[in-house]
């Protein structure tokens, strides 16, 4: 047996204005758990991408069980037993588990002695028995769509290692996860494992880094820096190695902007969904930033989208700088001077197929028009370059197509969106969700920035340090429910999940 499964050797790969890959090396051994980490736009994705045959190499090989192959499309890595669970899933949610596991290899009979069909018996029998081998006991004739992210993603995986897979790519594979699904996740790896498949495995969780990996390879630029065994690093190693520098504080210094004047007062909130957002009170006032904690299934995005005129509510009322308003829509709230960032930015965020400069100018293309019809380009050319100034945004040019940048570049497009528009109040749902370290302290010094201009800002957040970090004060939410209120000073993990777990809401502080 050869010692390395899988090697890739001197890959370069080169985009229009960007080399994102530069001679990068990569070695996978048999039957272990290889992390590949890096800032956005360090080039994993794009490696892996190479790997499975969804971009062409410009230069470098792939070595797979010893011998030098060429892998020209997806079909034929999945035939080598390399399989690839993308960050962003892409399910079919009106079918079935069992088809979306089986799409486009389904088992055949044929009916009279000729007529080829789908074996329907032997499918759901093999997805039974797909789905035990990864833990889960759903049934496999349900609808996709009826299940949590989470489960969907353990279907993407089962449908991974159901073609005789030895090489499995996990790509930011806990991004939408609770702690328990996590630990259920790496059951599952440990499983493999033990069966010899070897995995690949990208993330920006340093604690899930140095708990489950035995090596680990950083990237930085499009260049390979370096791999180590996962024992000899420490979280401090990991960071300086990414970013190429030392980075002292994880968050922006603590000032707090807050002022007594009310910008936004809900009262009584509750969603027409009786299994949702439920009796909400609570102020958000200028300069402040309020955290919104909770566990998964607490009803954080579905009040947000509630106050956003996304989803329709049955009772209450919500002021606004302190009087009665009525936002049925999105377009009420943007009129009002409210910004919603999504918690998907791939599903209800970027625009992927369009431009920078088409999505930075997409939510107030009404201020930049000439005599009322035309589209003045010169104008949003300046309002583009300006925000791509002052986010530090990495692109090639205003032109590029958006989902060629990386997931932190992208997240500051959609900022400079909205800040287009200049609202008073920022709802950021998940700001940071599968942005690097770097990209993350960016982020967090323009949420700082906005309230020192007097901006308010909502910052739904599933990760503690996060929340404890930014919120000068964090509302926390359990089944619907406000269930307390932490100042930012005071708020430490074990409080805010006190709160996060219990069912009874409280006052506001």
């Amino acid at each position: 047996m050869a010692e390395y499964r899988l090697e890739m050797r001197g890959v370069v790969k080169t985009f229009p204005g960007v080399r994102a890959l530069d001679h990068v090396d990569f070695k996978l051994k048999p039957g272990s758990v290889h992390a590949l980490m890096g800032e956005n736009g360090a080039g994993k994705s794009t490696l892996m991408k190479c790997l499975f045959g969804i971009y062409k190499m410009d230069e470098g090989e792939i070595l797979y069980e010893g011998k030098k192959v060429k892998i020209k499309d997806p079909l034929m890595a999945l035939q080598l037993g390399i399989a690839m669970v993308h960050q962003e899933l892409q399910p079919i949610v009106e079918r079935s588990v069992a088809e979306n596991i089986f799409v486009g290899r389904y088992p055949m009979k044929k009916a009279l002695g000729f007529i080829p069909i789908v074996d329907h018996k032997k499918m759901y029998e093999d997805t039974d028995k797909l789905l035990k081998r990864v833990r889960m006991h759903f049934n496999p004739e349900q609808k996709l769509g009826s299940l949590s992210v989470s489960q969907m993603q353990s279907v993407e995986i089962a449908k991974a290692v159901s073609n005789d897979c030895r090489v499995l790519i996990l790509d930011e594979p806990t991004s939408s996860l609770t702690e328990n699904e996590v630990e259920a996740l790496f059951r599952i790896i440990d499983d493999l494992k033990r069966e010899g498949v070897s995995i690949i495995y990208i993330s920006h969780k340093m604690d899930e880094i140095l708990r489950i990996s035995d090596e680990v390879t950083i990237m930085r630029d499009g260049k390979y820096i370096g791999t180590w065994d996962a024992k000899t690093l420490t979280t401090d190693t990991i960071i300086t190695n990414m970013v190429g520098r030392k980075l002292e504080n994880l968050y922006p210094p603590r000032e707090c902007y807050a002022t007594d004047e009310v910008v936004l007062d809900a009262q009584d909130f509750t969603s027409i969904n009786p299994r949702s957002f439920r009796n909400v009170n609570f102020q958000l006032h200028k300069g402040e930033i309020l955290g919104v904690g909770g566990l998964v299934g607490a009803q954080r995005t579905e009040l947000m989208e509630g106050i956003f005129g996304i989803r329709a509510h049955a009772k209450g009322q919500l002021l606004y700088k302190g009087h009665p308003v009525k936002i049925s829509r999105p377009r009420d709230a943007i009129k009002r001077g409210i910004a919603l960032l999504t918690e998907d930015r791939r599903a209800s965020g970027i625009l992927g197929v369009l431009s920078v400069s088409d999505n930075v100018a997409v939510a107030s293309l009404d201020k930049y028009l000439k005599f009322g019809i035309m589209l003045d380009d010169n104008r949003i050319e300046e309002l583009v370059q300006s925000n791509v100034a002052r986010l530090s945004i990495k692109t090639p040019s205003s032109k590029t197509q958006i989902q060629s940048l990386s997931g932190g570049n992208q997240q500051k497009v959609l900022i400079s969106r909205w800040l287009a528009n200049d609202p008073d109040v920022f709802i950021l749902d998940e700001p940071t969700r599968g942005i690097d370290v770097g990209a993350k302290y960016e982020i967090y010094c323009i949420i700082a920035e906005l309230a020192k201009q007097g901006k308010s800002i909502i910052m739904i957040s599933s990760e503690m340090g996060e929340l404890i970090g930014m919120s000068d004060r964090i509302m926390v939410m359990c089944d619907g429910r406000v269930t307390g209120f932490v100042s930012g000073e005071k708020a430490t993990q074990e409080n805010i999940m006190e709160l996060a777990t219990q069912f009874k809401a409280q006052e506001e502080a």
